[in-house]
């Protein structure tokens, strides 16, 4: 098991360095490159943003949380929550960027009306303000706070004290690390660990959040039905070009106008996005399942370190993906990542348009 965490460790620490420096690059080449701002690839620059949480916050949180370090119950939570937020904002962006591409192709005469970068960023904030709520919903009292300090045997600490020697108080509140549950009167003789027992515990995922929460609200209702939604965003967009190739003359409507090519290319790109995310994904979410349905299933030890690094994988994976579909956005960054290791100042170079 030592040796499954120390390469576990190290293969998330050269991930999270890869995820932050691809996205990084992502976001500067958008920023640099007017050319290269079109929606699509402003809402994909949002997606990097996402990832660059990921690779800043979300891996070095999994890896403690792997570790199973002693700490404060709300800590671990919090670190618990917030991959959650940046995979259900994944998600919440990917369902826009199949709205955005479902609207370009079959819609173009209304496109530059209905959708502008106003709305974008609108729909934009709107998912990231779903993302927090949904994400961060464990802080606000779905939790396992009740179960966390009854599993590890705190209670009988509380009790060794004695009842004279401590008080309660703000019993229902959030632990937020300066006002403690219990206030203990005598502190002379006492630890840390015996001052804050109830809160205290192997810090670990399984430990801090229910698992209904996992299954039912953050796969079912939070990650499953979006992703479904941008499929059949997507094989309707496909059908119509087929209908729009092969038009039937005893059709009573209009046949669908046929995606150019590259609206089309662009469209098969996203598409495998959304199925690399949700390949990446899947295995985390069945292990919640598994521990749902099955609770006296215990998994193999090394089975949660690789989903967690598979649902990481994702956030390097999907930009790579892009850019090595859409050859003039990658060629744009290829120019930036030029620009970056070039010395003196930058020459009157014309960059590939995207």
């Amino acid at each position: 098991m030592e040796y499954i965490m120390t390469g576990y460790i190290v293969l998330e620490s050269i991930l999270a360095v890869l995820v932050i420096s691809i996205n990084l690059l992502v976001c500067a080449t958008v920023y640099l490159h007017k050319e290269a701002r079109s929606l699509t690839n402003c809402l994909i620059a949002c997606l990097a943003v996402a990832d660059l949480g990921v690779g800043a916050l979300g891996i070095p949180f999994s890896v403690m949380l792997s570790l199973r370090r002693t700490l404060c119950f709300y800590t671990c939570l919090f670190m618990a929550c917030f991959p959650l937020v940046t995979a259900q904002f994944s998600v919440l962006v990917m369902l826009v960027i199949a709205v955005n591409t479902h609207l370009k192709t079959r819609l173009p005469s209304r496109y530059q009306v209905l959708v502008n970068k106003r709305r974008l960023l609108a729909a934009v904030f709107l998912c990231w303000l779903a993302s927090v709520l949904a994400g961060f919903t464990p802080l606000m009292g779905w939790n396992r706070l009740r179960s966390f300090g009854e599993d590890q045997g705190n209670r009988s600490t509380l009790t060794s004290l004695g009842q004279s020697e401590r008080s309660i108080i703000g019993q229902h509140l959030p632990y937020g690390g300066f006002l403690s549950k219990v206030y203990v009167r005598y502190r002379k003789n006492q630890t840390y660990a015996q001052t804050h027992a109830s809160h205290l515990g192997p810090c670990s995922l399984e430990a801090v959040v229910n698992p209904e929460y996992l299954v039912y609200f953050h796969f079912l209702a939070g990650t499953l039905l979006p992703l479904a939604a941008a499929l059949v965003l997507y094989t309707d967009l496909f059908f119509c070009q087929v209908r729009g190739q092969l038009p039937s003359p005893r059709e009573t409507h209009a046949p669908c106008r046929p995606a150019k090519r590259r609206e089309n290319r662009t469209a098969r790109t996203l598409l495998l996005m959304l199925a690399l995310f949700s390949l990446c994904s899947l295995p985390r979410h069945l292990t919640s399942a598994v521990r749902l349905f099955r609770p006296t299933c215990s998994p193999p030890s090394w089975l949660p370190p690789l989903t967690a690094l598979l649902s990481h994988l994702n956030s390097l994976a999907g930009p790579l993906l892009y850019a090595a579909r859409r050859r003039e956005f990658g060629a744009a960054m290829l120019s930036v990542l030029g620009r970056g290791f070039s010395r003196g100042r930058p020459s009157n170079k014309v960059y590939p348009r995207v």
